[in-house]
This record gives structure tokens, sequence and C-alpha cells, in this order.
């Protein structure tokens, strides 16, 4: 879900809204995405997302 949402250009802070969760654990739930899914930046999570069906706006 937090994947789904970078892919749709919110913000940590608005993400953590809409999760109902602190920033902190975006950040922490974002990092490991990165980790996971092999990528290095928001840009390419985003890539990624866009390339699985992720995103809401696609």
């Amino acid at each position: 879900m937090a994947l789904a949402l970078l892919a749709d250009g919110l913000s940590n802070a608005e993400i953590a809204a809409e999760l109902l969760v602190g920033v902190a654990t975006v950040k922490t739930h974002i990092t490991n995405l990165f980790a996971r899914s092999g990528v290095r930046s928001r840009a390419q999570a985003v890539g990624c997302a866009y390339r699985h069906g992720l995103s809401r706006r696609a």
C-alpha cells in the first residue's frame, strides 16, 4: 500500500495520514521497500510501481 501511495506522488507525511501511522513508520516501510525491490530512489520505486500496476493514477 505504501508503494502505491508513493507512486501516486504523496509525501511521507501524506502517506502516514492515509495509513494512520507515524511518519517514522512510513520511512521504515519505504526503506524496506527499497531494499526488497532493489531500487535506490523514490523515482525508481515509482517506476517499479507503474510497471506492476500499483498506482491508482496509472
